[in-house]
């Protein structure tokens, strides 16, 4: 996800892309965010899994984080919500914070619905910084791609924005377990100019609950005002929700 090149070819490649969903209201280039730091209650460590993604057990409740585990997490949330309020944070420390947050294990339980609401349409998070591979290179997401997420209709809607030039979004159906959320692209629009959107379907209309054979996102940490994930637990992205 180093480029809008690259987003797009992944979309075409599956007929199951990582497209950005129709918001409520259209992205604004410049986002009004709150980026206060405050602790997180109940945030709780756990050891980590050997198991697939789809057997992955959840953290536990019982356990019990040292300080200095909740501190680095705190410090680390801290830098990545004031990458994506100024986007002046050099690359270095983002993927250092990143890195913490993805070896922190923190109890998932409430990201899904933190992440798409409790009724429809969802909301809508926006791209703002992208990690390769093992985090060895990031840079800050060029163009606008916003992604809705509706955790009570199932539904994934992802695109990419390009001003008065035209958009390309993708469309389809959800599923979460644990902390992946796996989905299906049911058909794209594609917006040039002043021209109405031209809609494709991809023929995946067949109710199929996704699983992990389908794309999916690994999500690390969520809360009201940033999101950390990684896809098919490759790199990772910041998100930011508007």
């Amino acid at each position: 996800m180093a480029s809008s090149a690259s987003l797009l070819q992944a979309a075409t490649a599956s007929a199951t892309v990582f497209s950005p969903l129709q918001s409520r209201r259209q992205p604004a280039p410049q986002l009004n965010l709150r980026c206060s730091v405050r602790r997180r209650r109940g945030i709780s460590l756990a050891a980590s899994s050997a198991a697939s993604p789809e057997v992955q057990e959840e953290p536990s409740p019982s356990s019990s984080p040292q300080a200095s585990d909740l501190s680095a997490i705190a410090d680390s949330v801290k830098v990545l919500k004031e990458a994506a309020k100024t986007r002046k944070v050099p690359a270095p420390e983002v993927l250092s914070a990143l890195s913490n947050i993805k070896k922190a294990k923190l109890d998932t339980s409430t990201f899904f619905e933190t992440l798409g609401g409790t009724e429809s349409p969802g909301k809508t998070w926006m791209l703002i910084f992208t990690a390769k591979g093992r985090l060895e290179k990031g840079q800050y997401f060029p163009v606008t791609a916003v992604q809705r997420f509706d955790a009570a209709g199932k539904r994934i809607e992802n695109g990419v924005y390009l001003g008065p030039i035209g958009c390309l979004t993708f469309e389809g159906r959800l599923s979460w377990k644990k902390k992946i959320l796996a989905f299906i692209f049911e058909r794209v629009r594609i917006k040039v100019g002043p021209f109405g959107p031209l809609e494709i379907g991809f023929g995946n209309d067949d109710g199929r609950e996704p699983s992990t054979k389908d794309p999916f996102f690994v999500w690390f940490y969520v809360d009201e005002e940033i999101a950390v994930c990684s896809r098919q637990r490759r790199g990772c992205s910041i998100l930011v929700q508007v």
